[in-house]
């Protein structure tokens, strides 16, 4: 495989960017190979700078769930373009969204939208603390919030009833809030089990803390409703992303009114960004949020593909919906400790391997995979076959 103007790229990256990346797994530095610099993208495939075809299950890390350059989605930003990228102004377009989302998730009463998943996650803390008037945050070992530090934080075992009634016992009266992803997607994917999302619900409610649930990467993903919707568990707070900007930069947090109404303006919670809302994010996310609720039966078609990649394999694979991840160890992999057992080397010469036959994928272990409609069944038996061959 050819990645000579990829290794040129890189190199003179390296001289102006930290590490030649702007977001550190895009480095493949445990894999030994020279990351593809990536110049389009169309369907399921990605090309590289020396005209490399890849089928691509990394897919923007999530977001391209109808897949890439869909033709909807690129009218709806042609139109856009014409008038305007950026207006630091209300627009209808974000009143479209809110609505939209606010529709589709029960949960969500109000939303305000932002530029990132750090940033929503970040900003629905501050709002768990100003609401609840309490300090404490419980997170979960192996589960990702962003790069931003959580302060005065309790981390726990994912997946660990006995060690999560400990802590409330221990100092309930003083959390705020626990924030989780329902199902992790930066240890590999872990879902949380069911018995003990029901837990966390209840010891929450008991203690009057808030339940924040982090969907950037589950919302309108897993399913239409996200995590939580298969999950049938109504969090306080909820965190989106990546879907909602249908691959532009995007973020959002929403919830309960009477907490959502804390946030400037209307409280004494301020937070504010110059792009939020962006015109092109919402025109792209809107785009992409209605293909997918005017047609439900996409999601069956990519827990179809989904299926069939993961019995292909026949590896020690944990799936939900169209995110999956297949882990180079023994053991299930249920919480943080259990994914540390993996054999990481061997991951990356897996990864190596494949991506020389056209395969690419997420570059670490610890990261999910994507299936996106546009996957076809030969692509996913292409994938299957160079696995065994």
């Amino acid at each position: 495989m050819n990645l000579e103007k990829s290794k040129k790229l890189f190199t003179k990256a390296q001289k102006y960017i930290p590490g030649g990346v702007n977001s550190p797994v895009r480095a493949f530095r445990g894999t030994g190979i020279t990351p593809p610099f990536i110049t389009r993208a169309n369907g399921s495939r990605v090309y590289d700078e020396d005209g490399n075809e890849y089928i691509d299950f990394v897919n923007s890390w999530g977001p391209m769930i109808l897949g890439h350059n869909h033709p909807k989605i690129r009218e709806a930003l042609n139109k856009q373009l014409e008038l305007g990228t950026s207006y630091g102004a209300p627009t209808g377009l974000e009143v479209e969204m809110a609505r939209l989302i606010t529709e589709i998730v029960p949960s969500v009463e109000m939303i305000r939208m932002v530029n990132s998943g750090t940033e929503a996650t970040m900003s629905a803390l501050r709002l768990a603390r100003a609401y609840t008037k309490r300090g404490k945050i419980v997170k979960f070992a192996g589960n990702y919030h962003g790069h931003h530090v959580i302060e005065n934080t309790t981390v726990a075992n994912y997946n660990d009833i006995e060690g999560i009634k400990s802590i409330f016992r221990e100092s309930g009266e003083q959390i705020a809030a626990v924030i989780i992803e329902p199902v992790a997607g930066n240890m590999g994917v872990v879902p949380a089990k069911q018995a003990f999302l029901d837990k966390l619900r209840e010891i929450t409610q008991k203690y009057g803390s808030l339940l924040i649930f982090d969907e950037v990467m589950t919302g309108f993903r897993v399913s239409l409703g996200g995590a939580q919707s298969l999950y049938n568990i109504k969090p306080e707070l909820t965190c989106f992303g990546k879907i909602i900007g249908g691959g532009l930069p995007v973020g959002a947090y929403g919830g309960k009114r009477e907490i959502m109404e804390m946030i400037a303006p209307l409280g004494p919670v301020y937070q504010a960004g110059t792009l939020s809302g962006n015109p092109l994010a919402m025109t792209a996310g809107l785009t992409a949020l209605n293909i997918l609720k005017q047609n439900p039966g996409i999601y069956y078609q990519l827990e179809q593909k989904a299926k069939r990649l993961q019995e292909g394999l026949g590896a020690n694979i944990n799936r939900i919906g169209s995110m999956m991840s297949v882990f180079f160890s023994d053991e299930p992999v249920f919480d943080y400790d259990s994914a540390k057992k993996c054999n990481t080397k061997m991951y990356a010469g897996y990864c190596k391997s494949m991506l020389e036959k056209g395969i690419y994928l997420p570059p670490s272990q610890f990261e999910a995979f994507f299936i996106s409609y546009a996957h076809t069944d030969e692509d996913i038996d292409l994938f299957i076959r160079n696995c065994h061959g």
